[in-house]
Formats: C-alpha cells, structure tokens, sequence
C-alpha cells in the first residue's frame, strides 16, 4: 500500500487555487474595463448620431405644434 503525504500535496493545491482566484480576478478586472469601454462607445455614437441628424436637417424638432 502506497501512503500519499498529505502535506506536500497540501502546497501545489493551494498553489493551483491561489492562481485560479488571480486568472479570474484579472479576468473580471478586463471585463469590466471592457464593458467601460463599450458605454464610453455607445455616449460617443449617440452623441454623433444627433449632431449629424441635426447638421442635415436642423429645422426637425426645433418647433413643437401644441394646436390642434
């Protein structure tokens, strides 16, 4: 019968676990500059798309008609 020493399987474990925690770490860390990134793209594209639509025709939406 082959005896397993617990105590050095007890370092590569915690090795292995202490590195799982850092890769997902990171891992949130880039998904969260990500989804930044994705929002600051989006305010951009509104942004334009309403200074283009108002550079073509600037007269649309400049006067409401409340009669009726």
């Amino acid at each position: 019968m082959r005896r397993i020493d617990i105590t050095a399987l007890s370092t590569p474990i915690s090795q292995a676990n202490l590195s799982e925690r850092v890769g997902v770490a990171v891992l949130k860390m880039a998904m969260d500059n990500v989804q930044k990134q994705n929002q600051s793209i989006v305010q951009i594209l509104e942004t334009t798309t309403k200074a283009m639509e108002l550079s073509i025709q600037p007269h649309l939406g400049s006067q409401v008609d409340d009669k009726l």
